[in-house]
């Protein structure tokens, strides 16, 4: 079996945890407390990561990581992204600005996207159409980036295994080109 990891990312209440939980196979670890930041309209917040793990088609492991939303836990964003194939970047479009939010993570996570395989999700855009997902598009045209921009119910399993399927297309697009992506591990049987 050939194994993988993976990081989502975003803001306070993007879907990070549910996201991670809709798709595990095995009960994700959550690392959750109550929310004591009254701009957070939740009652739970990730204060250290999520994790979980989904088996594709018998053949790739994926290692879900996810990370904290506040910026006050950015520190643990690089240590979570390390020797990721892939990046989630989940946007909230009910937030006052999510164009502001998908830019904080374009920018903190700027080193890692020169060489890690990158989907974006936007949720919540069946209440908050706008800014449409084209805005997203020319946004990232703007920075130079070129990565997928996706419609996403976090709490449904097949549109967040859609997130995965964007993420793994690119990194085997990009080993088949020789651009150095590195390529999925082979992992021993039974470990």
């Amino acid at each position: 079996m050939r194994d993988c990891k993976i990081v989502f990312t975003g803001t306070p209440g993007a879907g990070k945890t549910t996201a991670i939980g809709a798709i595990s196979d095995t009960p994700p670890v959550v690392t959750d407390v109550p929310n004591r930041d009254p701009s957070l309209a939740k009652e739970r917040t990730t204060v250290g990561m999520d994790y979980g793990e989904v088996v594709i088609a018998d053949l790739v492991r994926v290692r879900l990581f996810g990370t904290p939303g506040q910026v006050r836990f950015d520190f643990l964003w690089p240590i979570l992204a390390h020797k990721a194939m892939g990046l989630v970047i989940l946007v909230d479009n009910s937030r006052p600005d999510p164009l502001a939010d998908l830019r904080l993570y374009l920018d903190a996570f700027a080193e890692q996207l020169e060489h890690t395989a990158c989907v974006i999700g936007i949720g919540r855009t069946e209440s908050h159409a706008t800014p449409s997902l084209q805005f997203f598009v020319d946004e990232l045209v703007r920075r130079g980036r070129v990565f997928p921009v996706l419609p996403v119910d976090v709490r449904e399993r097949d549109q967040v295994l859609m997130l995965l399927d964007c993420v793994l297309a690119q990194v085997e697009a990009r080993n088949r080109a020789g651009l150095g992506l590195p390529g999925l591990r082979r992992t021993r049987r039974g470990g």
